[in-house]
């Protein structure tokens, strides 16, 4: 197994059921309504020095799935040219996310989400078998999917054990 299998194993392995597709409306739901729950003070939330704000955490899930939404229907609709990686460190610090309320960034994830979950119940079952290369490494249509999906779950594990118990203290 490669070092990029090693990488995005972590996050398939995240998925409880074979049903991906519907794993990604069960973690869209669950990431709202953790989210619907906080106030805007908490929202500012980091559990440690130099980790994200629960609002960069939630943007950067946003921004994260439309990079994996663009890899989807390039290669689903044959494109032949490598697609570039992302540096999600970058992306975070450029966000400006603590700058805009948590009700904007909420909304924003959940047209998102909703957006990768018409793309992907749309296309024809054999493009999920089409592959490209991204950020140097081959992937599947369906691989992508299921990395939206993965990498979700994988922030709510964080949000969950790390996040969540450090808001009793925050009004």
């Amino acid at each position: 197994m490669s070092d990029f299998q090693k990488y995005i194993q972590r996050y398939l392995d995240q998925i409880p059921s074979e049903n991906w597709i519907e794993e990604m409306k069960k973690t869209g739901d669950k990431t709202t309504d953790i989210y619907s729950k906080l106030t805007e003070e908490q929202s500012h939330f980091a559990y440690a020095e130099g980790k994200w704000t629960l609002k960069e955490l939630l943007l950067h899930l946003s921004d994260t799935e439309r990079v994996f939404q663009y890899r989807i229907l390039a290669f689903a609709r044959g494109e032949q040219a490598e697609l570039p990686g992302f540096d999600e460190n970058g992306y975070a610090e450029q966000s400006f996310a603590n700058e805009r309320s948590l009700e904007s960034l909420l909304e924003e994830y959940k047209l998102v989400r909703k957006s990768s979950q018409i793309l992907v119940e749309n296309l024809n079952p054999k493009a999920l078998h089409n592959t490209g290369k991204a950020n140097g490494n081959e992937i599947s249509v369906e691989t992508i999917g299921k990395l939206i999906v993965g990498h979700n779950y994988h922030h709510l594990n964080i949000i969950e054990e790390r996040y969540l118990p450090g808001l009793q203290d925050v009004q």
